[in-house]
């Protein structure tokens, strides 16, 4: 049986709808139950030829990257944490792992039918990851109900996330920031929410950043609230894709 972490780094690829190959299964299988060590298995996907029409390259080498992170506690609450976690898991997948992109970006949303999230500009990127940062090392969490910590960690979650920083890889890199940070705060949880629910809580994030007054859209953490009471509480909730879905609309003007 498959570990958390690698079911987690498995499960994650599919926020880009990238999916791992078969092989790399059968390694995450044996590494599981000690059979190999993660050293072994980077000695075998190193050596297994992927080809280009199988697409399974970076989500191969990506989980794998995963899988060693979350299997490793260390954290500290910092954008160069953040940072570190981006060019940990895409080293030998992108050229730019680990740097902040110097182009604005927008990325049409299927949950928002066909809108884009407003992300930060280039020019601002470090100078907002170290307030979001700064701002939450400066919170306390002392006496919150369980509920009122994970609707905290929602909207710091959707903060950091909106930023984008980097060119590709944001949501895998913020779910194992993530994942780490409510470690180092207490929470334990080795369900497959993640593993299972990568897209949802991808859509969740994009409509924890999206308002459209001409369609009366809010943003909301509600639904990240949701998939973080399954994923760090352990409680059993219906998380469905089609329910974060706005209607198609362009976003209006006076005239």
């Amino acid at each position: 049986m498959l570990t958390y972490a690698w079911k987690t780094g498995i499960g994650l690829q599919d926020v880009d709808g990238l999916q791992v190959s078969v092989y790399l299964r059968e390694l995450a299988e044996k590494q599981s139950s000690g059979e190999l060590s993660f050293e072994d298995v980077r000695v075998r996907l190193d050596e297994y030829s992927h080809t280009s029409e199988d697409n399974t390259y970076e989500a191969d080498w990506v989980a794998l990257h995963i899988a060693e992170r979350l299997s490793d506690d260390d954290f500290s609450l910092c954008t160069e944490m953040f940072l570190n976690i981006h060019r940990e898991l895409f080293t030998g997948v992108r050229a730019d792992a680990g740097e902040l992109r110097e182009y604005n970006i927008s990325k049409k949303e299927w949950v928002l039918g066909g809108q884009s999230v407003r992300y930060a500009a280039a020019t601002e990127l470090a100078d907002i990851l170290d307030y979001d940062m700064r701002e939450e090392k400066s919170f306390s969490y002392a006496g919150l109900t369980p509920e009122k910590v994970v609707s905290h960690l929602a909207r710091f979650t959707a903060n950091i996330w909106q930023i984008h920083p980097f060119a590709e890889g944001n949501t895998r890199t913020t779910a194992v920031f993530l994942i780490l940070y409510a470690r180092s705060l207490g929470f334990r949880a080795t369900n497959d929410a993640f593993a299972q629910h990568a897209w949802y809580f991808r859509n969740a994030l994009v409509r924890a950043n999206f308002s459209d007054v001409f369609a009366d859209v809010t943003e909301t953490t509600e639904y990240l609230e949701s998939f973080l009471q399954v994923a760090l509480l352990g409680e059993e909730r219906e998380l469905h894709n089609r329910d974060l879905r706005i209607p198609d609309a362009t976003s209006g003007t006076n005239g």
